[in-house]
């Protein structure tokens, strides 16, 4: 597939410019898409929709195994380890298993 749309700063290649002008953005650090409620800025529109529900009580992702709701999907896949058991971040130093790698990262400093 080409790719015919360049960024000027990295080099990366995009299929249309749409794309590319999202992307120029994590250069630049503009963020025009702001949340009425709080005033944060977003550089895509789909993640101040998603910011979005921090402001109500809309919970769209829900769990098929015991029926809790989520704001987020992120929330959901890591609520759903509890169902499986998967840990699937593991300390290097001792082998414990963690759901979330926020998680592990605070764990290993009892390593030190």
């Amino acid at each position: 597939m080409e790719k015919p749309w360049k960024c000027g700063d990295c080099g990366k290649r995009f299929k249309c410019p749409l794309k590319l002008e999202t992307h120029r953005r994590s250069h630049t650090g503009e963020r025009p898409f702001t949340c009425s409620m709080c005033g944060k800025g977003f550089a895509q529109s789909f993640t101040l929709v998603t910011h979005q529900r921090v402001h109500s009580d809309d919970k769209p992702f829900k769990c098929s195994d015991c029926e809790k709701d989520f704001k987020r999907k992120k929330e959901l896949v890591i609520h759903q380890l509890t169902h499986t058991g998967e840990r699937p971040f593991t300390c290097s130093a001792c082998g414990k298993g963690f759901t979330q790698s926020g998680n592990l990262l605070k764990y290993q400093g009892v390593h030190k």
